[in-house]
């Protein structure tokens, strides 16, 4: 079994500007800049055939490169079940189309339809049991987060490995967006 995501790497200019948001929750789990993504479509653990699936069909997927915004955060889960704090991504029509690309791939490679809405951010820090009016605090101090026009050009399939200091990620296969589709560049396994 390994564990699959689509995702959207950022540039180093995206990642400087969110570290410097990376502060003021005592207790927070800081994502390491290596680990800073846009998830388009989490797999989830697969089978090594299955797997396989995955990234021929997301290897189908076309089109041009993106242009993201980040603007402001958010947290998910409600008062002490707040479990991680994120940088908000813009939902334009091209991200929205890419994400839905991947969630179709997924499906034709056999996996559950997702259920809940495609929600795109970058999760900034994992939490567990912080005062909600600490984070709270921290989503007033971060709403002024704003860094614009990150030009992606490639997303990518990525492993996550769990650690005893968290997740780690490794890409696996990656594709161009600035392409037609049924082409694919990459040669690692997935």
């Amino acid at each position: 079994m390994i564990r699959l995501f689509a995702a959207l790497g950022l540039p180093d200019e995206a990642a400087d500007a969110l570290e410097t948001f990376q502060q003021g929750l005592d207790g927070a789990a800081w994502r390491p800049r290596e680990a800073l993504h846009v998830t388009l479509k989490f797999a989830g653990d697969l089978p090594e055939d299955l797997a396989d699936e995955l990234a021929s069909q997301l290897g189908r997927i076309g089109g041009a490169p993106l242009i993201l915004d980040l603007a402001g955060a958010g947290a998910f889960g409600e008062g002490r079940d707040i479990h991680a704090v994120w940088a908000r991504v813009t939902p334009t029509g091209p991200l929205l189309q890419l994400a839905q690309a991947c969630e179709f791939a997924a499906q034709r490679a056999g996996l559950r339809a997702e259920v809940r809405a495609y929600t795109p951010h970058v999760t900034l820090a994992y939490l567990s049991q912080l005062p909600p009016q600490a984070v709270a605090h921290w989503l007033a101090f971060a709403e002024s987060l704003r860094v614009p026009g990150l030009r992606v050009d490639r997303f990518g399939l990525y492993s996550s490995w769990r650690g005893p200091d968290g997740s780690r990620y490794r890409l696996e296969r990656s594709y161009p967006l600035d392409r037609r589709a049924d082409t694919a560049s990459g040669a690692a396994h997935a």
